[in-house]
């Protein structure tokens, strides 16, 4: 367990985060604490302070809206991770995406690892990276492994969008963005997907834009 000494300045950080009403600031894309990994969680925060946290990352993750949401998106280096996606997408969408809804989920010190060779490439976007789109290939099922806010082991094999999501964020918490994995010939500004990509898959995308997919 982390010393009491260890814990305070997150315990201090999160505190001052909490102290508004409203969903967090999101960091963008150039702050550090994106890229510089993250703390383990290891009990830093008392019960009743990751519960208004992990709740405050939710209302952000709703008023943003995303369906996934890393603790260093809002400024704090710790291994912590919230998913939900309601998934309101058309059938064809659903079916060639593997789109289902997902239930909210807390990830604590989550790690991931594919499932099989398979891998998938869709359009891609970040809260920390507003306005852009990307293709990025992932593996199509992973392992994940992490605890829930009560402590609960969690050992889940996801697939579809929901393992796409899961990658996303644990990805964050290693200091990886999306960017980093995504073929950058299709990088799109949110105005042109719309206007252009919004086909179920990204072939089209693929053959306009001169690259490649799995």
């Amino acid at each position: 367990m982390a010393t009491p000494s260890h814990r305070a300045p997150l315990a201090e950080l999160v505190e001052q985060l909490l102290d508004t009403d409203g969903p967090l600031p999101i960091v963008t894309a150039g702050e550090p604490v994106l890229r510089a990994g993250t703390e383990r969680y290891d009990g830093q925060l008392d019960a009743a302070l990751l519960s208004r946290f992990v709740e405050a990352l939710r209302l952000t993750m709703h008023a943003a809206p995303g369906v996934g949401l890393a603790a260093p998106q809002v400024g704090v280096p710790l291994r912590i991770a919230v998913i939900e996606d309601p998934a309101p997408v058309p059938e064809e969408v659903r079916l060639a995406r593997g789109r289902v809804p997902q239930p909210f989920r807390v990830l604590v010190n989550p790690s991931y690892e594919p499932v099989g060779a398979g891998r998938v490439a869709f359009f891609e976007g970040c809260l920390s990276v507003p306005g852009w789109q990307a293709v990025v290939a992932r593996p199509a099922e992973v392992r994940l492994r992490c605890e829930d806010e009560h402590g609960r082991a969690v050992d889940e094999v996801f697939g579809g969008w929901p393992a796409r999501i899961v990658q996303h964020e644990t990805d964050h918490l290693d200091g990886v963005l999306y960017l980093d994995r995504a073929e950058l010939r299709s990088l799109s500004s949110n105005q042109t997907v719309a206007e252009r990509w919004t086909q179920p898959t990204p072939e089209r995308a693929a053959a306009s834009l001169g690259f490649e997919l799995p």
